[in-house]
C-alpha cells in the first residue's frame, strides 16, 4: 500500500473506549510508543477494531505541531509524542522536522522556516509532536 500520510504508526490496540458516538482507540508501537485516535462507532464496527488488534495509525506531517523544549503550558492535543530533532530538512518556504520518540518511531512535521529558527529546532534539541486525536486515521490490513 502506498500513501501520502508521511506519519505511519504500525502497533496493536491498547485500549479501546467506547461512546455514543466516537469512540477513543489508543495504539502501541512496537518500540512502546503511543497513539490516540478519536473514531466514529461506525468505523469501529466496520474496521473490527477490538483491543489486541493490528492496525496502522496515519498523520499528515502538516497536522503535526512541534513544541521545542518544555514550555510548562498545558495543551489540549491528546497526544503529546516527547523525543529529540533528529533531522530538518529546510526547503524554500518550509521545513520537514524529525522528531524521534523514546520508543524509537520517527514522527515528520512540516513548518515555516522562520519557526524553526524561532524555536531554535536543531538535530539533538529535545522536542515534542503535538497531535489532536481527532487527525489520526486509522487502517486494518485487509
Amino acid at each position: 500500500m502506498k500513501i501520502s500520510a508521511r506519519n505511519v504508526f504500525e502497533g496493536t490496540i491498547s485500549a479501546l473506549v467506547d461512546g455514543q458516538v466516537n469512540a477513543e482507540v489508543e495504539v502501541t508501537t512496537a518500540g512502546g510508543d503511543r497513539i490516540v485516535a478519536v473514531v466514529t462507532e461506525g468505523s469501529v464496527q466496520s474496521l473490527g477494531l477490538a483491543v489486541g488488534k493490528t492496525v496502522m495509525a496515519f498523520v499528515k506531517a502538516p497536522w503535526v505541531i512541534v513544541l521545542a523544549g518544555d514550555s510548562g503550558v498545558k495543551f489540549s492535543a491528546r497526544n503529546q509524542l516527547a523525543g529529540t530533532v533528529q533531522n530538518i530538512e529546510k526547503g524554500a518556504i518550509n521545513s520537514e522536522i524529525g522528531i524521534k520518540l523514546t520508543g524509537g518511531t520517527l514522527v515528520y512535521a512540516v513548518v515555516t522556516n522562520e519557526a524553526v529558527m524561532e524555536l531554535g529546532l536543531k538535530p539533538g534539541v529535545p522536542a515534542s509532536a503535538l497531535i489532536k486525536a481527532s487527525h489520526v486515521v486509522l487502517g486494518v490490513p485487509a
